[in-house]
């Protein structure tokens, strides 16, 4: 696929390394009293284009290969998760799914608006389904020319804040093969019918907020649906999520690589027995562990992401990726709260607040177990077709 020019990526992120630095991570403590991300903050981010990475020139975006957002990601998440987390849905999920399924009508109308920084979000998840799509409540109905949406999404990242929703419903009651029931939606956010509810309290990433969307009678034209076809919203919830789970590992390791940077500081000034802790073996030990893993994190991503560029299946690969790296942040942050000890455990310490960000890792755009079960579906799958190569 098409990328950004290489010298104008590396200039890019000379500049986003400083900008994350010197202006997100100072402010982490206003985005944490305040729950937000303050709107100076956000218009900076709009100006540098943050939202719109992955969409291409012609429609108001940086023109990103899968490879230099993911490396984007990354950067960001060396600063608090809200901020990636603002604008991640935009450029890997709901921009993504729209650039590669939808119709030239569509393209032209949603992408420069995703692309100017109007939040997006994805709803997939309901009350009583994720994974499991068969089980999927939210029906769109036909009406006309256009359809009827009722049911609710829950736990839809930026949804108290967005303006356009990537919607998947069904469109048959009747579970059909291969998910053909479900399809995708563009839903203007502001439509009649549609209500946010109180976003939940979390346990950690304050200024990233979740909510369910309540879906009463919302009528929407024909053209809402993506790419003009039913029954393709799994298949695009599945690429969109491939985006979306080498976006998540991607931030396990720019917040790995925070929260090692950290330790390795706090190891430094904290003295024992007379001298640094981290001149002692056991806390070297933890702090090479952790170095060794993220390294590793490291490379399976850009190995998926270059063979993304290529074009290659990376379904196996993404979610490899997405349950290793998570698990490695989740390592280092307990890793790092060992390294502090009691003071690991006070909320007054960066430690406290690392171990709460990262353990949403492990569950959101699929569990590690839903992973390991992508990862064993897919082996079982190539073994079942060329096993005789093996």
């Amino acid at each position: 696929m098409s990328a950004m020019d290489p010298q104008v990526f590396d200039q890019f992120i000379v500049q986003l390394k400083r900008y994350v630095r010197e202006r997100l991570i100072p402010a982490e403590t206003e985005v944490i009293a305040n729950d937000r991300i303050p709107d100076d903050i956000l218009n900076e981010m709009r100006e540098m284009g943050l939202f719109g990475i992955t969409i291409p020139e012609e429609y108001g975006g940086a023109g990103m290969n899968i490879s230099q957002y993911i490396e984007t990601v990354k950067q960001l998440s060396y600063a608090a998760p809200a901020y990636r987390s603002t604008m991640s849905i935009n450029v890997g999920m709901t921009g993504s799914a729209i650039r590669k399924f939808g119709t030239p009508e569509q393209k032209a109308h949603w992408l420069p608006r995703i692309a100017s920084g109007e939040i997006a979000c994805f709803g997939l998840t309901e009350p009583g389904s994720g994974s499991d799509s068969a089980a999927m409540q939210t029906m769109a109905t036909r009406s006309g020319n256009g359809y009827v949406l009722n049911g609710t999404k829950r736990y839809i990242t930026n949804s108290p804040h967005a303006k356009v929703g990537l919607i998947m419903a069904r469109t048959s009651r009747e579970a059909l093969a291969k998910n053909a029931h479900v399809s995708a939606f563009i839903v203007n956010m502001d439509t009649p019918g549609v209500s946010i509810g109180t976003p939940d309290k979390k346990m950690g990433q304050a200024g990233a907020h979740i909510a369910d969307v309540i879906m009463e009678d919302v009528h929407i034209d024909g053209d809402a649906l993506v790419g003009g076809q039913e029954g393709k919203g799994f298949q695009i919830a599945m690429q969109s999520l491939d985006n979306g789970r080498l976006s998540v590992g991607a931030m396990g390791v720019g917040m790995g690589r925070r929260i090692l940077d950290t330790a390795v500081r706090y190891a430094t000034e904290r003295k024992a027995f007379g001298e640094p802790i981290a001149n002692f073996q056991l806390i070297q030990a933890m702090l090479a562990d952790s170095d060794a893993e993220l390294y590793a994190a490291e490379c399976m991503i850009a190995d998926a992401c270059a063979r993304a560029d290529r074009g290659e299946n990376i379904v196996r690969k993404a979610a490899a990726c997405k349950m290793f790296a998570t698990e490695t942040c989740g390592r280092v942050a307990d890793r790092c709260v060992q390294i502090y000890g009691g003071a690991g455990y006070l909320a007054e310490y960066e430690a406290e607040r690392f171990f709460r960000d990262a353990r949403i890792l492990r569950i959101y755009e699929g569990t590690t177990q839903i992973m390991q079960l992508q990862i064993a579906k897919h082996m079982l799958r190539e073994f079942a077709s060329d096993g005789a190569v093996w």
